[in-house]
């Protein structure tokens, strides 16, 4: 018996309505947790980035100020 049989004979809110309800109240703390996962993930991506863009940028800083306080000399 295939699913599209099961559900042939039912009303269009059991398929469209009932079903995914049902699946969310079941699978619902799954899905909180992989999304909760994947937003984490990002932020600390994003905050490596910011903060290695960061360092890139007093360290480029600070190499030309000092190379231009070594012309000086």
């Amino acid at each position: 018996m295939a699913v599209r049989e099961i559900f042939a004979g039912m009303p269009w809110w059991v398929k469209w309505i009932a079903v995914p309800v049902i699946a969310l109240v079941v699978f619902g703390g799954m899905i909180a947790s992989v999304v909760g996962f994947v937003i984490g993930l990002l932020f600390k991506v994003l905050l490596f980035v910011a903060l290695v863009g960061g360092l890139i940028y007093v360290v480029r800083k600070f190499m030309s100020t000092s190379s231009s306080r070594h012309s000086d000399w």
